[in-house]
């Protein structure tokens, strides 16, 4: 989950409020928050909170007054407003106070709003409140939601708690527990197992859930989760056909529509990706990243009349959104660029560096990139030339290289100005760096072959991967006969020569573990250790992996005197 705090979505269960063996809920001690732009209706939600012994009761009149107030008091209960005119809307909000870490696991979030509009209710639905109401809401609606969501609440917060601290199998061997004592929950504690086993790197023991869900009934998230793990495993035609399967069942599974575009992308039909997308964001069309990626699948079809509408929906939207990034300008300006208007990709590029240059340190080098692509593609080859000097001057100056999309944008324009040596070199760091990634090597072919050195490039990829493989392979054979004090050295002088290779780097963390695992801990080799695989994070997060090699790490840590050691 991007969202670190995203709640357990609100599945079809009995209500823990209406048994008789629910505690009453002291509303009176705990904090809240109303979000709403009209004064009115502040007042009404304000007195049917106060008619429950509500008292300590905060209001906010626009969503960047929301975010100021959640910054500072942590609340027990959000009522916010979808709509809340200029500014940051409800769905912003929440997203915002997830990514920030403004809300506490327990926190309950109920969305309020008169829309009942598809757009709407499928933007807000996509952040996870923990209820959607539609106004008008009387005292007795807000009554009854309120206990059924606080005391499911109460049945996850131990499990929320562990998510929220990262600890992603003891939260998963929560869900056990708790299902031992809120049978009424299971299905949403089976579910919420399954996602933390996918995302603790065990596919195998996530798949044994959904099935076994699946065994009791047909839920449509336990076949989109089978297909996410087949979709993972590289089963990419299966996973296709079970994610097609999801959407025929239920068009609004939103979730799905993104899967499939990835599977896909993968079975290299970019086409259908883009067109399923396409379907996803006329659904959901208040999507930041789904509009982004609708708009760079476009663009590289050259399908320039889409890119645009996706690229200038995802900045109106983005305008106030956490989510917003400078990809969208920057593809916006490449549209422009094709459509003969450098003037407007220009302005572009300069909002882009203002909103984002002190975020982004690789920004102006991307927005330079963007800008040669732009005067190439209007014509204008002698600024494309310029730029691409500039380029290749840098590339001699600096030995560090940006990431592989980045080094591919740079290498068509270089090509496209008439350099030779300097993008050959950047394609084969692509190569070197994502040896094992089939579609990204078909991207540097296709380049190599509009750079008229298609025989030629195809020779240096093999070469460069074979390379790149004997690397590896040395290091894995040097650990699996035992020499791992020269398999760790090896090691380290790969991961000089391929920084970015995650195969590699994966290979390398783990041979460092096995070197503890032999010869005892080492604080030293554990920190390395560490670095290793959050780098590899940084550059793919939420790799299965990751979370198996974190762990094994975690069990090497000695224990430190005076702490006691919980036996299970």
């Amino acid at each position: 989950m991007n969202a670190p705090l995203a709640p357990a979505p609100v599945a079809a269960v009995a209500n823990p409020a209406a048994s008789p063996a629910a505690p009453p809920i002291d509303w009176a001690d705990k904090n809240y928050l109303i979000v709403d732009d009209f004064v009115g209706v502040r007042q009404l939600l304000r007195e049917s909170l106060r008619s429950l012994g509500a008292k300590n009761i905060d209001q906010a009149s626009s969503g960047g007054e929301a975010v100021g107030l959640l910054a500072r008091t942590r609340y027990d209960v959000v009522l916010c407003d979808y709509n809340l005119g200029e500014g940051k809307n409800g769905q912003q909000v929440l997203e915002e106070a997830r990514v920030r870490n403004l809300v506490n696991p327990s926190t309950v979030w109920l969305m309020v709003s008169a829309e009942k509009s598809v757009e709407s209710v499928m933007g807000a639905a996509e952040q996870q409140p923990d209820a959607y109401l539609i106004k008008p809401i009387t005292e007795g609606v807000l009554l009854t939601r309120l206990n059924r969501v606080w005391h499911k609440k109460q049945v996850f917060r131990m499990i929320d708690q562990a998510v929220f601290e990262k600890d992603t199998l003891r939260a998963a061997k929560l869900c056990d527990a708790q299902i031992e004592i809120s049978r009424a929950h299971e299905i949403d504690l089976l579910r919420m197992k399954a996602k933390l086993l996918e995302r603790s790197g065990e596919p195998a023991r996530a798949r044994e859930v959904y099935e076994r869900v699946l065994d009791q009934r047909e839920y449509q998230w336990a076949r989109a989760g089978i297909a996410r793990i087949r979709l993972a495993n590289g089963e990419f035609e299966q996973a296709r056909q079970a994610f097609q399967g999801v959407i025929a069942e239920n068009r609004y599974y939103i979730e799905a529509y993104d899967q499939l575009a990835m599977a896909w992308h993968n079975l290299g039909k970019p086409e259908d990706a883009c067109a399923i997308l396409e379907r996803a964001a006329k659904l959901s069309p208040n999507s930041v990243p789904r509009q982004n990626s609708l708009g760079q699948a476009a663009l590289k079809l050259g399908n320039l009349a889409l890119a645009e509408k996706a690229f200038r929906k995802c900045i109106a939207i983005g305008e106030y959104s956490i989510a917003k990034t400078p990809d969208a300008y920057l593809g916006l300006a490449r549209v422009c660029g094709q459509k003969n208007d450098p003037k407007e990709a220009l302005v572009l590029l300069q909002s882009a560096q203002r909103e984002f240059g002190h975020e982004y340190p690789d920004l102006e080098l991307r927005a330079k990139i963007t800008e040669g692509l732009v005067w190439h593609e209007s014509g204008d080859y002698r600024r494309a030339r310029k730029a691409g000097d500039e380029l290749e001057a840098l590339l001699g100056t600096n030995a560090e290289r940006p990431d592989s999309a980045t080094c591919l944008e740079m290498a068509t324009l270089l090509f496209a100005v008439g350099v030779k040596e300097a993008p050959v070199e950047l394609l084969c760091w692509v190569v070197r760096n994502n040896h094992d990634n089939p579609l990204l090597i078909d991207e540097v072919q296709k380049i190599f072959d509009k750079g008229r050195m298609g025989e030629e490039g195809a020779a240096l990829i093999r070469s460069v991967r074979k390379e790149a493989a004997d690397l590896m392979n040395q290091g894995v054979l040097l650990w699996k006969t035992g020499k791992l004090g020269e398999a760790v050295e090896w090691m380290r002088n790969a991961r000089t020569t391929t920084p970015h290779n995650q195969r590699i780097l994966f290979n390398a963390a783990q041979i460092l573990v096995s070197h503890m695992q032999q010869h005892g801990y080492d604080a030293l080799l554990s920190g390395e250790a560490r670095e290793v695989l959050h780098h590899v994070d940084r550059l793919l997060p939420g790799q299965q992996r990751f979370a198996q090699l974190m762990e094994q790490l975690a069990g090497l840590q000695p224990v430190a005197e005076g702490t006691v050691v919980e036996v299970a």
